[in-house]
């Protein structure tokens, strides 16, 4: 499984430190996530940490 930004996205940059396997870059007009190194956070953190630091709850499950 991997996570998803959906066009809520404001472009803020505070989940681009967060992502410990580098899966999401910067692209216009929101941001992506790449789903093919996207491990939701497992074996990293307990939950996914782009979501924990989102402001506007736009990253879900894909």
């Amino acid at each position: 499984m991997a996570m998803k930004i959906n066009d809520d996205c404001i472009a803020c940059g505070a989940c681009l430190p967060e992502c410990p396997t580098n899966s999401i870059t910067e692209d216009t007009p929101i941001y992506i996530i790449d789903a093919a190194t996207c491990v939701e956070c497992v074996s990293h953190f307990d939950s996914p940490q782009c979501v924990a630091v989102c402001p506007v709850e736009c990253i879900v499950k894909a």
